[in-house]
């Protein structure tokens, strides 16, 4: 709790073989050695033409697999992940996945886009992220910074399809980088790291624990996102003091309370209010979720896609008292059981198709590993996140009405979304505080 940042790293697990195999000789594939980096002669598409509705079906969904996998994550404590990192890493992965593998795919992650679509869909949402917030500030001073970036990490001496590449290349921006995994496990696992470190500003190191890399790794395909902007309207320090937050289990802790008044979106139902929180800008927002006292475990386990859409769609300005904690903590996750328990078991097992990535029959997903750090205080929010596939005074006016009231002393769930494509990029929720 040194800086105020919030990170999300997901990393989508090794692709693993489950002996070493001989290179076949394949007239559509390439061979590397270790220290190259491939680069498909095809260019990025810098402008993908890209249709309303299908714009629509891809925020859809990975609106829909966020909180699918939001209720498969949930455990005792505090939950921050990222699930537009997570969806991009795994879509780079389905690019080269085929049959009973690819549908049971599609239908846990909600690629509901034809597979030749889905790549020019997520290039159109990464460009379009990387057009937010010119000249706003960040929360260090350094100005506004969204950054997605996409890595992918091959075994040596080991066969990739052309075609796969291609993809890999024209919409993620991502060229194949050369490693020894059979023969140096432990200088690869810390050149991942390293990259993960640096594309994070540092704030996610050691995604790949010891041992995470094995000689059996073939492949392993990486997204970090890396987040950092100030609030449109800041909370001023002196206001900021302690005061209790109420935990389920009818404690209390002691936090720091950050306080203000402003105009802020806002709605409110039977069991919850909900206010939205706009970053310089005004081009992404944190909206809270409070459910009334006591209904915290109802409106959790029942939160889902269409939910959270029909309360945004609800949000009006509105004048708020409002009453948040500081809070900063960091998740991390193998998903490998999530996954599975959503729908696509086969490509964690020995009947995994990637056959789109190359000829040999022996890749699987052995885990994906996310990572993530939050940090949000009176200036704004700063986040980080990595996935692995190892594999916001005029003249006197009317009076104003008493503003709403909306004081977050116990616990509740946070979005973090694109306000004009309407993607989620982070969802957490906040059980306590200070932990």
């Amino acid at each position: 709790m040194k800086t105020f940042l919030m990170i999300f790293i997901t990393m989508l697990a090794v692709l693993s073989a489950c002996t070493p195999v001989a290179v076949p000789e394949v007239s559509d594939a390439v061979v590397l050695a270790s220290g190259a980096t491939l680069q498909s002669e095809k260019a990025r598409i810098e402008t993908p033409e890209m249709s309303r509705s299908d714009q629509a079906a891809l925020t859809d969904g990975n609106g829909a697999f966020a909180f699918d996998l939001y209720q498969q994550l949930k455990e005792e404590g505090n939950l921050f992940f990222s699930p537009y990192s997570i969806s991009t890493a795994l879509a780079m992965t389905y690019a080269g996945a085929g049959g009973t593998t690819k549908s049971q795919m599609a239908e846990a992650l909600h690629f509901d886009l034809p597979q030749d679509k889905l790549p020019p869909a997520f290039n159109w949402l990464e460009q379009e992220l990387a057009k937010r917030s010119e000249g706003a500030e960040g929360k260090d001073d350094e100005g506004f910074r969204l950054n997605v970036v996409n890595a992918i990490w091959g075994q040596k001496d080991y066969e990739f399809r052309v075609a796969f590449l291609d993809t890999l290349a024209e919409n993620y921006g991502a060229g194949l980088r050369i490693l020894d995994y059979i023969n140096e496990p432990e200088q690869s696992r810390t050149t991942i790291n390293d990259w993960v470190s640096e594309q994070t500003e540092e704030k996610i190191r050691n995604l790949i624990a010891p041992g995470g890399i094995t000689p059996l790794t073939r492949l392993v395909l990486t997204n970090a996102i890396y987040f950092n902007a100030t609030w449109e309207n800041q909370f001023y320090e002196e206001a900021t003091k302690d005061l209790p937050f109420n935990l389920l289990d009818g404690g209390t802790v002691s936090v720091p309370m950050m306080r203000q008044t402003e105009s802020f979106g806002y709605t409110e139902g039977e069991n919850y209010q909900a206010v939205e929180l706009p970053y310089d800008g005004e081009e992404l927002s944190m909206v809270i979720l409070l459910p009334a006292e006591g209904k915290f475990t109802e409106f959790d386990s029942n939160f889902d896609f269409r939910q959270a859409g029909r309360i945004i769609d609800r949000l009006d300005d509105e004048r708020v008292k409002l009453t948040m904690p500081k809070f900063e903590f960091e998740s991390d996750f193998s998903l490998k059981q999530a996954l599975s328990a959503l729908g696509m078991p086969d490509a964690f097992s020995g009947s995994a198709d990637f056959s789109g990535m190359t000829s040999n029959n022996d890749l699987f997903i052995g885990d994906v590993i996310h990572k993530a750090f939050v940090s949000v205080d009176e200036t704004g929010t700063e986040a980080a996140a990595a996935t692995a596939v190892m594999m916001a005074g005029s003249a006197p006016g009317p009076k104003p009405k008493e503003p709403v009231t909306v004081t977050i002393d116990r616990p509740f769930i946070f979005l973090i979304r694109d306000i004009d494509t309407g993607a989620i990029l982070f969802i957490g929720r906040v059980l306590n505080p200070a932990t």
